[in-house]
């Protein structure tokens, strides 16, 4: 899948490391994407309502509830970021999403192994206008 693709095609996004807190990137990524038609879904340790969307511990929490997600979009830090993308397969994630900054080459070669499509180091709200205006 192409990053048009996956910003054209996928509807079901879970977002970790989106908590309430509007000075992250997490926050206003999440909210961009809701207000394009995605369906968000906070991934975050205190499970907190956010954009009005109730929140998950753990992404098999959320898979348990929503089903697969089509695109996990992982806003920590690249050291926990692999762990997050072995989650994400383990859930049936089609796309993970590594946001602008996070980089984990061998989470990557396992997305991909897997056979799911891997987007690194990069942003939906930076792809967009280049790809669907």
């Amino acid at each position: 899948m192409t990053i048009p693709e996956i910003l054209a095609g996928t509807h079901l996004w879970f977002v970790v490391g989106l908590g309430n807190n509007p000075n992250r990137a997490a926050f206003g990524v999440s909210k961009f994407l809701q207000e394009h038609g995605k369906q968000i879904v906070p991934i975050y340790p205190r499970a907190e309502i956010v954009h009005g969307e109730q929140g998950f511990k753990t992404i098999a929490d959320a898979a348990e509830v929503w089903g697969p997600p089509d695109v996990v979009d992982v806003f920590v830090r690249s050291s926990r970021a692999g762990e997050f993308a072995d989650q994400a397969i383990a859930a049936g994630a089609k796309v993970v999403w590594f946001q602008v900054g996070v980089v984990d080459h061998a989470a990557a070669e396992r997305v991909t192994q897997a056979g799911a499509t891997m987007v690194m180091d990069t942003c939906p709200v930076i792809e967009w206008p280049a790809t669907l205006n």
